[in-house]
């Protein structure tokens, strides 16, 4: 699914468990104290990260997180984990092609009441009515709820600063595409950071998978998104 929307990078997935023995012995302290659940979670991702990795020509390391939780990657590398029930997945890419990189997996189910009117804004319930026009089988909310998650983890790594749900108004195309637009004055001070960040969803086994990228200037690297994008 993962190199379905980002065929610039390497992703790795499985829909089970790795053992905890493919963790590193630097990644089993991380999580000692751990749930049995969240060291599954925690080492399966790294695994499926190392995976990519390799197939890019990476060195074979312990995926740490850093201070705020971030992973550190290999030198010239970036990357972006992910896990829900039954997922397990990550993207990895070469730091000069991308520069930022977010994936999210979440359940193809709608959002609950609550969580709805918390993530979307205004112009996103009206796109979402429209889509479901379309396309009524498909849970809009939860591809714009996954979608913002995605763009966090594109964005974070980067600024360190927090964006909220309001902080981002996304865009569908019914052909896979996305778009995020950060709202005005969201760009953390003295970076050179776009207000607009690309990106491509699908839904299959009962999934939502997303992909959001910032791209290095004159990249060429962009969405599928165009005039099939519901604003």
């Amino acid at each position: 699914m993962i190199a379905a929307l980002l065929p610039e990078a390497a992703g790795a997935e499985t829909f089970g468990d790795a053992p905890e023995s493919a963790m590193y012995p630097a990644e089993a302290v991380v999580v000692a104290r751990a749930g049995a659940r969240r060291r599954r979670e925690f080492g399966t991702v790294r695994h499926c990260a190392r995976k990519a990795l390799r197939s890019l020509g990476a060195p074979d390391v312990a995926l740490l997180p850093d201070a705020d939780g971030v992973p550190v990657w290999p030198d010239g590398f970036i990357g972006s984990l992910t896990h829900c029930d039954g997922y397990r997945g990550a993207a990895v890419a070469r730091a000069h092609q991308i520069r930022g990189l977010g994936i999210d997996a979440e359940p193809h189910d709608a959002l609950p009441d609550g969580v709805r009117e918390l993530v979307l804004r205004d112009e996103e319930r009206a796109r979402s009515r429209t889509l479901t026009a379309v396309w009524p089988d498909m849970h809009w909310d939860r591809v714009v709820f996954c979608a913002k998650e995605a763009v966090y983890k594109a964005w974070f790594p980067l600024t360190r600063q927090w964006l909220g749900f309001s902080d981002v108004s996304i865009a569908l195309g019914v052909d896979g595409g996305l778009q995020a637009d950060l709202r005005p004055g969201r760009i953390a001070a003295g970076r050179r950071m776009p207000q607009r960040l690309s990106g491509r969803w699908l839904v299959g086994r009962g999934l939502v998978v997303v992909a959001a990228w910032i791209a290095p200037p004159g990249s060429g690297l962009r969405s599928a998104v165009g005039p099939r994008a519901v604003r």
